[in-house]
C-alpha cells in the first residue's frame, strides 16, 4: 500500500480518499477496495518517515483537508521501488508444503488437497471471469491474474501426475 500510495502521490497531491478512488477508479473491481483508515494510517507513517508531507487545506463549505505530496525521499524510494525487478515465482508455496508434509504425517490425502485446492482456483476464475471491467489497467490485472491461475491449475495437474 505504501508504495502505491507514494506512486498516486508522485502524480500530483492529493487527500486520503482521493487515493482510495484513484485506486479503485485504476484498478476497478479486480483491486481490492482499500480500506479509507488504513489509507491515513498509512500516509501517516509515510510522513513520519519523511516520504511525504501534508498541509491542511481550507474548504468553503466543508472541513479543512489534509492534503499529502511526495516529498524528494518519497521520490527516491518510489524511484527505487520501480527500478526494482520484483519478484518472481513462489518457491515457498504455502500449499506444496501442505501437500508434501500433511501426508507424509497421516494427516491428509494427497488426492483431496489437489482436489480442493482446484476447487478454490476454479471458484477465483469463475469470479474473474465474470468481471468485464472497462479500464485497461483493470482489464490487465484480471486477465494476468486468469493466466497465473490456469498456470497453477496446470501445475496442479503435474503434481496430481508425480505424487499421486
Amino acid at each position: 500500500m505504501r508504495l502505491h500510495l507514494l506512486a498516486l502521490l508522485a502524480k500530483e497531491p492529493a487527500h486520503g480518499y482521493e487515493l482510495k478512488l484513484a485506486l479503485e477508479q485504476t484498478f476497478g473491481e479486480a483491486y481490492p477496495s482499500p480500506n479509507i483508515g488504513q489509507i491515513y494510517v498509512t500516509l501517516k507513517r509515510l510522513e513520519q518517515d519523511g516520504l511525504v508531507r501534508s498541509q491542511d487545506v481550507e474548504q468553503t463549505t466543508r472541513p479543512n483537508k489534509r492534503v499529502y505530496e511526495l516529498t524528494p525521499a518519497g521520490r527516491g524510494a518510489l524511484s527505487n521501488w520501480i527500478r526494482e525487478p520484483s519478484d518472481g515465482p513462489r518457491v515457498r508455496d504455502d500449499f506444496f508444503t501442505k501437500l508434501i508434509l500433511a501426508p507424509m504425517a497421516g494427516l491428509a490425502d494427497r488426492m483431496e488437497l489437489i482436489n480442493s485446492q482446484r476447487r478454490h482456483y476454479l471458484g477465483i476464475m469463475r469470479t474473474l471471469t465474470g468481471l468485464a471491467p472497462t479500464q485497461t489497467a483493470a482489464r490487465l490485472l484480471v486477465e494476468g491474474a486468469i493466466l497465473h491461475i490456469q498456470a497453477d491449475l496446470d501445475w496442479l495437474e503435474r503434481c496430481q501426475e508425480e505424487l499421486v
